[in-house]
């Protein structure tokens, strides 16, 4: 029998420019406790960030995204937040900040596999819809 556990998600967004408000969601940190799981699926749009601030510097937003990756995965190479336990690191990345990168409030649901959620989520709040399939 599948069991169904909850999970606690962040859509983790790029503000450029933190005065204007405009932002791009290039990721999606998605944590659930049951299943002892903790991942983060990243997918920077350059050219839509650009498009909001030609001046954005990709090498800091790349080095901060990655850091999220690191962060999730846990251990020595993530620092002392790495040292945490799972939902302490969520926790650490889903707290509010007023830097370039953002996350969004916490947002809950259920699900029977957490990588697939993930996934989907991914593909829901970040990736650009295809546009061809927009067209029709």
């Amino acid at each position: 029998m599948v069991t169904e556990v909850t999970y606690d998600y962040v859509i983790v967004r790029v503000v450029p420019r933190v005065e204007r408000g405009e932002r791009v969601n290039v990721g999606v940190i998605l944590s659930c406790v049951d299943a002892e799981f903790l991942d983060a699926r990243i997918a920077l749009d350059e050219r839509r960030l650009c498009a909001l601030d030609g001046g954005v510097d990709l090498e800091a937003v790349r080095a901060g995204l990655d850091s999220i990756r690191r962060i999730c995965a846990g251990g020595p190479d993530a620092g002392a937040i790495g040292e945490l336990p799972p939902r302490g690191r969520f926790r650490w990345l889903a707290s509010p900040r007023s830097t370039i990168i953002q996350t969004s409030r916490v947002h809950t649901g259920r699900t029977c596999d957490p990588v697939a959620t993930l996934d989907r989520l991914l593909a829901t709040v970040v990736l650009a819809p295809d546009a061809d399939a927009a067209r029709r």
